[in-house]
């Protein structure tokens, strides 16, 4: 199966948008966590500016990463998994070959 040959059913598109979704939600979350705690070490003007630039890689970073279009959907899950903010049964009723190749691609 290609990506980019990847069909997803209709019932497969909603599991997948949550599965995206949440996994997004759980790095935002995390990722507002650490701004948190970093602005109470700020100390003096370069830690501003450090800050400033953790937040813009992070929305670099985050902004390729979080790519929700079919033919990525794959990489991306496999990507997600491998990070620990998506779990194996949030995509679960996936086709069975999308699960085992998400699955194979998250362990390179």
């Amino acid at each position: 199966m290609q990506a980019s040959q990847t069909i997803w059913s209709e019932a497969e598109k909603t599991i997948a948008q949550a599965a995206f979704t949440n996994a997004y939600q759980r790095e935002i979350n995390a990722l507002i966590q650490e701004v948190h705690d970093r602005s109470k070490q700020i100390k003096a003007i370069e830690d501003v500016w450090h800050l400033h630039d953790f937040l813009s890689a992070r929305r670099h970073e985050l902004d390729g990463k979080y790519d929700n279009r079919d033919a990525a959907l794959v990489f991306v899950f496999a990507d997600l998994l491998r990070e620990g903010w998506l779990q194996v049964s949030e995509i679960e009723g996936l086709d069975a070959d999308k699960i085992k190749k998400i699955s194979a691609l998250a362990r390179m």
